[in-house]
């Protein structure tokens, strides 16, 4: 009976150092690793976090760059845009401020047509005229010329004289430039008969030609009437 009583123990010992043996040697020393292991977690955690945080505000910081780089990018061609602007007014205003003078650019100003056409009938002795004029219209141009924000007008004058000799009618026209710009559209020169008897020297030549104002104005046209 001593025997199987003994043998006994000695199994229930091997099977539990087998059971203990299976489990590695490590897992016993885990709890000295634990404080670390948690602040390493921690640690890693925390810069995942920064790191995000630092690639969000990276992005946000190049996407505000960028709009600052439009910006100036911007602003460098307003002013480059302006300068430019400031030159070609420089360089263009005496020649504008002459046109504007000379009744070219601005609104049509019949009385001084009629006025100079009253002096020059004065001062060279002229035959009486006889004009009228048609209400101003908008011309076309050629699409290659550029007058900007202006339109280009025309009011059509046809005047009706007797000449004494050719030259009046040259010397009318030298005057009437000096009151704004004008285009021979037409002009028909009929020889008259000499009629005698008469103190003064009839007229040999009667005229009728049709001149064409011109104009640039803004787009609106204004109503023009007779003056």
């Amino acid at each position: 009976m001593s025997g199987p009583l003994k043998q006994a123990p000695l199994a229930g010992m091997k099977r539990a150092g087998t059971s203990r043996r299976t489990l590695p040697a490590w897992m016993g020393e885990l709890h000295l690793v634990r404080n670390a292991a948690l602040c390493f977690v921690l640690t890693l955690l925390a810069s995942l976090v920064l790191l995000s945080l630092s690639t969000a505000y990276y992005a946000r910081e190049a996407q505000q760059l960028e709009m600052a780089r439009r910006t100036r990018s911007a602003a460098t061609s307003l002013f480059n845009h302006a300068e430019a602007e400031k030159q070609e007014i420089r360089a263009y205003e005496p020649q504008f401020l002459a046109l504007r003078k000379s009744g070219l650019i601005g609104e049509e100003n019949r009385l001084a047509w009629i006025d100079t056409m009253r002096r020059s009938q004065e001062q060279r002795k002229l035959l009486p005229i006889s004009y009228d004029i048609s209400p101003q219209q908008g011309l076309q141009v050629p699409s290659s010329m550029v007058i900007g924000q202006y339109r280009l007008r025309g009011s059509r004058m046809r005047l009706r004289m007797d000449l004494l000799h050719e030259m009046d009618l040259l010397n009318l026209f030298d005057d009437l430039r000096q009151a704004g710009y004008f285009a021979v559209q037409d002009c028909t020169l009929k020889r008259q008969a000499a009629a005698g008897g008469g103190s003064e020297a009839p007229p040999t030549v009667g005229a009728e030609c049709e001149l064409l104002w011109l104009t640039l104005g803004s787009m609106a046209v204004p109503e023009a009437g007779r003056p």
